[in-house]
């Protein structure tokens, strides 16, 4: 979370450093552009250094911080052999899985 949270914050501070003298336009709503919609044009905005990109990215860990804990409590069940754990955490896994891409797809 920590590491996350860091990614976020370097990534907004680098970015208000380039834009945040610009006046804000609300009166149009520009989604995200295409590019972040996936892991591989998140990673090259990373590797262009695209202040966007770095925040993305900081979302993208902070997202995936559940699942891996989830994941390892998966793998400390199954070396104890707890079946009732097991399959508690494996459907929490498939529901977690499902909520970010079963829809998209």
């Amino acid at each position: 979370m920590i590491i996350a949270t860091s990614v976020v914050f370097v990534g907004g501070i680098l970015y208000l450093i380039r834009y945040g003298n610009n006046p804000a336009n609300y009166e149009f709503f520009r989604g995200e552009p295409a590019d972040f919609s996936s892991l591989e044009g998140v990673g090259t905005a990373v590797l262009s250094g695209r202040r966007r990109g770095i925040i993305q990215f900081g979302l993208l860990l902070l997202i995936a911080t559940p699942i891996a804990r989830v994941v390892f409590s998966l793998f400390a069940f199954v070396r104890q052999r707890d079946w009732t754990y097991i399959i508690i955490t494996l459907i929490v896994l498939i529901s977690l899985i499902y909520s970010l891409v079963g829809e998209n797809s």
